[in-house]
């Protein structure tokens, strides 16, 4: 059976938004972004990339990103934990993107 669902993911780069480097280990960032899933309520996948983009001002910065991907999760609930992420990674911003998926669940009995 499949089902039209709505898939958001955000992007929560790790370098400080005022030092411009990664203050803690990789692991630290995502224990919080899971006890912000779990105090949410949210069910979530999570990827760890690496990403680049360009400041205002022409500057190149490249940085570890966890990638964090969620179905169905009401807008609000989703800008709040943007807000959260944005927060607690002391960030200037984190990207929100939002599509359609198709959601099938495959079960086997045995």
């Amino acid at each position: 059976m499949n089902v039209q669902s709505n898939q958001t993911t955000i992007y929560i780069g790790l370098n400080d938004s005022e030092t411009g480097v990664q203050k803690f280990d990789s692991g630290k960032y995502l224990s919080i972004l899971k006890n912000a899933c779990q105090n949410y309520n949210v069910a979530f996948s999570v990827q760890f990339i690496n990403g680049g983009y360009f400041h205002e001002d022409g500057r190149y910065t490249d940085e570890n990103t966890l990638m964090l991907r969620l179905i169905d999760v009401p807008d609000e609930t989703v800008t709040e934990l943007a807000k959260d992420f944005c927060a607690f990674f002391n960030q200037e911003s984190v990207m929100v993107t939002k599509s359609p998926v198709s959601v099938t669940f495959i079960k086997e009995k045995i």
